[in-house]
């Protein structure tokens, strides 16, 4: 029986360690990925780490993260250890009460201790950005900090300082020399739990901070609105830095002991760790630093130039070439600040609470409220010359028809990539959006997660504008969903589409155009149709707000953008369709492009074809029936 228990328990053992670690080492595995896919292994290659280190966008990440970490452990634990030390020596009463308070941000949920802290600053009118993001990672550490060190000083004999005093020590020689020497354990401890909460947390970051200022967890949770495997590579290289650095303090102090005998465990691994937290922050700070001084010079050219040498750009998560920022940057000598929302919605409510930015890049539908709520300034067309290379297809769109107020940054429609090995394409092209509908394809199709998408392929399935507030066409639109919910069993995606088509998850998915780009890029099984029936056809464009600090600048970036270079560079990246004419012309035209991807170039002669207007009373109500569809899965 003993022997059959010992196995089971080294199975157990085995399968835990499984579930632990095989996510770490699938992260790693593709991290060397020479797809784009994230579940789908096409061949070995270097290209993602590559990228990684080319993207400042993400080495300033990490460069914040670190100097957040660390600068956010000294000070927590230093008030942290000074407080519980000085606690210890109150009246219980006082112990009690600073225990309990200190207890709050341990236990309170984050997203309540992050509101909290975003009220706060906005209530004092402080700017976002890195003080307020160390002031936070400060604030939510010193508990942690505080937790470690209190048991390890109620271990102590409560005569130890009175004793030390009396043998001649000051009372700052007998805290350092005597009772940190004691507690020395809980310090470290709590440093480190300071430093891993610091290094790790994403929800309290992501209220706070602001201007650009961003640590890992917010830059990986933006990439994720994609398919970017540099994720992957960036886990990787965190990973192998924490094994290193856990090897240098277990192995370090175990090699001394053998050789001198001697057990030194603590100080060699505190040694080994400053040693090797220094070489990082060193390198890493060296090598921002460095590139910001070649800058500098350029940088006073735009001051006198533009007025500014910085631009604030607010757009989607993963939504702009690879180089577009670094070579307007490099071109122009000026520091673009990005930062990505996840909704036009969210975009709209932080330009309602007064944040200012240069431009902004939300959907036509959206660029009508803004026109609408005198948020958006007018364009001064002579300063935006590259007007004229945009393409007829998207010069007098209805949210915008003179280009007043806006620029086209990318255009794409809605359809339906399908397996054209599994789903017959001749049933897409006469069924249309029914074909959701047919059983034949049940629990093999994805839907898009989205109320306004749903309903769009809903109405148009029913020969209805999209924009309708006919009350017995929302009705029927809202019983074609409901019966398309309860017979095809779909699963409801956003993002995380792009990668499950790409490794043939379900034969259908409602898909963006520029989305099912890179889906047939990857997938040769993959097809993809606009149905006869209608579909949105939409714009993001580039706008300057009323409220811009550098609306010269502004223009500069809205004019570069539109240069073939730039247009080029984005759309090939992100896959959606280039306002630019002679970039949209190449791409669709060459072999070696988008020419055979019948998802790149969208429609421009469907008579069905719409684009949303802003109706947000039409909004709520179709929001308020999409939730009823889904409940009832």
């Amino acid at each position: 029986m003993k022997k059959k228990a010992g196995i089971g328990s080294k199975i157990t053992l085995a399968l835990t360690l499984l579930f632990f670690y095989l996510p770490i080492f699938y992260i790693i595995l593709f991290s060397f990925n020479d797809s784009r896919s994230l579940t789908k292994f096409g061949g070995f290659s270097l290209r993602w780490y590559e990228k990684m280190f080319s993207d400042s966008t993400m080495m300033e990440a990490v460069f914040y993260t670190v100097v957040i970490a660390v600068l956010a452990t000294v000070v927590s634990t230093v008030v942290g250890t000074v407080t519980a030390i000085g606690l210890s020596k109150c009246k219980k009463v006082l112990q009690t009460m600073v225990e309990r308070v200190n207890d709050l941000p341990v236990m309170n949920p984050d997203i309540v201790t992050a509101i909290s802290l975003l009220m706060f600053f906005s209530i004092l009118s402080v700017r976002k950005g890195f003080g307020t993001l160390l002031i936070a990672h400060i604030m939510f550490c010193i508990p942690y900090v505080m937790l470690s060190v209190t048991p390890k000083l109620r271990s102590l004999d409560p005569n130890l300082i009175d004793a030390a005093m009396d043998l001649g020590a000051t009372p700052f020689q007998a805290l350092t020399k005597v009772i940190v020497p004691q507690i020395r354990p809980g310090i470290v401890s709590g440093a480190l739990i300071a430093f891993t909460m610091s290094f790790d947390d994403f929800v309290i970051s992501y209220f706070v901070t602001g201007n650009g200022v961003n640590n890992i967890s917010i830059l990986v949770y933006t990439m994720s609105k994609r398919v970017n495997p540099s994720i992957n590579a960036l886990s990787t290289i965190v990973i192998l830095l924490i094994t290193l650095v856990l090897g240098i303090v277990n192995l370090v102090p175990i090699l001394h002991e053998k050789r001198t005998g001697e057990k030194k465990r603590f100080t060699l691994s505190r040694r080994a760790i400053t040693v090797t937290a220094g070489v990082l922050a060193v390198a890493i700070v060296g090598g921002i630093a460095g590139g910001s001084i070649s800058r500098q010079h350029r940088r006073q050219s735009a001051i006198e130039k533009y007025g500014s040498d910085t631009l604030k750009l607010y757009l989607p998560g993963e939504y702009i070439g690879e180089d577009l920022i670094s070579n307007f940057e490099s071109q122009f000598g000026v520091k673009v600040i990005v930062e990505n929302f996840d909704s036009n919605e969210m975009m709209y409510t932080k330009i309602q609470a007064g944040d200012s930015y240069d431009v902004l890049i939300p959907s036509d539908y959206m660029i009508e409220r803004l026109i609408a709520g005198d948020y958006l300034q007018k364009l001064d067309r002579s300063l935006v010359p590259n007007l004229d290379n945009l393409s007829p297809a998207v010069q007098n769109m209805d949210y915008d028809p003179d280009n007043t107020w806006s620029v086209p940054y990318f255009w794409g429609s809605v359809g339906l990539v399908y397996n054209h090995e599994n789903v017959d394409p001749a049933a897409v092209e006469a069924e249309g959006w029914e074909i959701l509908r047919n059983t034949d394809y049940a629990g093999r199709i994805y839907i898009y997660d989205s109320e306004r998408d749903s309903f769009m392929m809903a109405f148009k399935a029913l020969g209805c504008s999209m924009n309708t507030d006919d009350p017995a066409e929302i009705d029927a639109a809202y019983n074609w969903l409901r019966e398309m919910n309860n017979t095809m069993s779909p699963v409801y995606v956003t993002d995380e589409v792009i990668d499950a088509m790409m490794a043939g998850y379900k034969d259908i998915a409602v898909v963006y155009s520029g989305d099912a780009t890179v889906i047939l890029d990857e997938n040769e099984e993959m097809s993809f149709s606009m149905p006869n029936e209608g579909t949105n056809i939409w714009c993001d464009a580039m706008v300057i707000p009323a409220n811009a600090e550098n609306p010269l600048l502004a223009h500069e970036f809205i004019n570069y953008t539109l240069t073939y270079e730039a247009s080029f560079d984005n759309s090939e990246t992100v896959g959606y369709a280039s306002p630019n004419a002679e970039v949209l012309e190449e791409m669709s035209g060459s072999e070696d492009l988008y020419a055979e991807n019948e998802a790149y170039l969208p429609r421009s002669d469907g008579e069905m074809d719409e684009m949303f207007h802003d109706n947000r009373t039409l909004q709520k109500e179709l929001s308020k029936l999409w939730i009823k569809v889904k409940a009832e899965k």
